[in-house]
């Protein structure tokens, strides 16, 4: 995904270093993936130079790509097997979706908004990514279709787990979500055990946008625009 010429490779590597490492992410594939995925091609034009800072940005929509800790965390929370099977939900700009496709056999990632949509899955298929497949619809029904998933991830924040998404965690499976109010979550961990229990951690404070939908938010749900 990138080449000696890339002007960015260098503040790439300075960021995994003084942003992700330095805060006690160890997992290999993520530092890895981090300093190969190339985040400024999935920010709008204007904000290139801001791409490897360590905080959000907006990306249309009222949308963010989220801080580079954060997706790294996220990632590296979720141990997704080799050949795993991943549920992203709300994959935004893309650029997390990219980072999972490394790291896991086959990555679902479903967008409610169109115009995220479409940019997302035109930059991915630029980079060559063939194992990720792009659902446009509500993400908080999970894909029923598909499942169950060895993970699950979602990038936007609920007050609640929606249950379609505990019932496609397959065993063994861990699912990763912002949950809280507006103001406010917590990174909550699910994890499935072979009785079919459930583990629930909380890990951090942290703050994503609504996860609208039937079993999110409520709101005007559209497809082609947020309102």
């Amino acid at each position: 995904m990138t080449d000696s010429t890339d002007p960015y490779r260098l503040k790439r590597i300075e960021m995994v270093r003084q942003q992700i490492q330095a805060r006690n992410i160890t997992d290999p594939g993520v530092l890895e993936q981090m300093a190969i995925v190339e985040r400024h091609l999935f920010v709008p034009d204007y904000l290139r130079q801001n791409a490897y800072e360590d905080r959000p940005l907006p990306i249309g929509h009222n949308q963010t790509i989220s801080q580079p800790y954060i997706v790294a965390l996220m990632c590296s929370l979720l141990k997704p097997p080799p050949d795993g099977k991943i549920l992203e939900i709300g994959s935004g700009s893309g650029y997390q979706t990219a980072i999972l496709s490394a790291l896991a056999g086959q990555v679902y990632a479903v967008e409610r908004l169109r115009p995220l949509f479409e940019s997302s899955k035109e930059i991915l298929a630029h980079l060559g990514i063939s194992n990720i497949t792009m659902v446009l619809g509500d993400g908080t029904q999970g894909l029923a279709g598909h499942g169950p998933f060895d993970g699950i991830i979602c990038a936007a924040g609920g007050r609640e787990i929606p249950p379609a998404l505990i019932d496609q965690l397959a065993v063994g499976g861990r699912l990763i979500m912002p949950v809280g109010d507006a103001a406010g979550q917590k990174l909550t961990i699910i994890e499935r055990f072979a009785d079919e229990t459930l583990n629930k951690q909380e890990v951090c404070n942290v703050r994503f946008v609504k996860l609208i939908g039937k079993n999110g938010w409520p709101g005007d749900f559209d497809n082609d625009r947020e309102l």
